[in-house]
Order: structure tokens, then C-alpha cells, then sequence
């Protein structure tokens, strides 16, 4: 008895340490390490010669997902550019659960689906940029990194799902 005892417990330590029993466990690595929001298409080059005006800044934006089930409160929230010298912080802002709200460069008027920037001049880098999305207490939430492709033309323009 004491044979199969201690062959069952070796067995079941083999086992959850194999992550066997994952689920029952706890979460896995991918599913601790989910962000609970996280950016979504982000246009960064636009086809063409970059214009100032307020049509083509509203047309660079990324989008912000909520990716639980809960409406979450992004108060402030900061989206900013790898060099830090753009910041989009949240202002009183509640995104519904599984909804996304994208980022314009430009102006406008805020809604739950679009929110604006106000910027006067273009805020990522065409060759490459890095966003990133820091909690209210400055903790990366997400990030994510576009490099031009080497085939991108002007008049391709580009942008990247993260």
C-alpha cells in the first residue's frame, strides 16, 4: 500500500508540475498575462504626403480595446509614443466590456466609439514607432511596436494590428 501510495503522489506532482491540471490549478501563463485592455489597429503612416489638416490627422489613429467583461474605467489612462513626447491621457472615460474606442491624432467631437487627441501635427513616427498604454499609476498596461515595412510606399501608407 505504501508502494502505490507513494507512486500515486509522485504521479500527481509529475503531473501538476507538467501543468496536467492547468485549469484546475490555477491560470496558465497566457491567460494571467491577458491585459485587461490592449491596442487594437493602429494607423500610423497614411498613404501620400502628410498634411497637416485636420481630415488626414483624424485618419492616424490606434484603438484601445476593453478585452474583459466588465465596463472598465480608463480615467487616467495614458496612450503615449515611444519617445515620450506625445501623451493622450484619459480623461473621465468609461470603455463597455469587450468594446473598443479609437485614438484620433485630430480633432473632433468625443463619443463612447472615438475620442481626439487634438493634436496640430502628426503624432507617430512614419519609419517607426512604439505605443504604449500606462495604468493611472504609470504601470505598462500594453505596448506595441510598428516598424515600416521595407516594401511600404507612400502611397501604401501603414499600419499594424497589435
Amino acid at each position: 500500500m505504501r508502494r502505490t501510495t507513494a507512486a500515486l503522489a509522485h504521479v500527481l506532482a509529475v503531473t501538476v508540475l507538467a501543468g496536467g491540471f492547468a485549469g484546475i490549478v490555477g491560470p496558465t501563463d497566457a491567460q494571467a498575462a491577458a491585459p485587461p485592455v490592449k491596442f487594437g489597429k493602429w494607423f500610423v503612416d497614411l498613404p501620400g504626403t502628410d498634411r497637416a489638416t485636420s481630415s488626414s490627422l483624424n485618419k492616424e489613429y490606434i484603438v484601445v480595446t476593453n478585452t474583459t467583461r466588465k465596463a472598465m474605467s480608463l480615467k487616467g489612462y495614458k496612450v503615449r509614443d515611444s519617445k515620450a513626447k506625445h501623451t493622450y491621457t484619459f480623461g473621465t472615460f468609461t470603455l463597455g466590456a469587450k468594446k473598443s474606442v479609437t485614438i484620433h491624432t485630430g480633432s473632433g467631437r468625443n463619443s463612447a466609439a472615438n475620442l481626439y487627441w487634438s493634436q496640430r501635427n502628426f503624432v507617430w513616427n512614419n519609419t517607426g514607432d512604439t505605443a504604449t498604454l500606462l495604468n493611472p499609476k504609470g504601470k505598462i498596461v500594453t505596448s506595441c511596436t510598428y516598424v515600416k515595412p521595407k516594401k511600404s510606399t507612400s502611397k501604401t501608407g501603414g499600419f499594424k494590428t497589435c
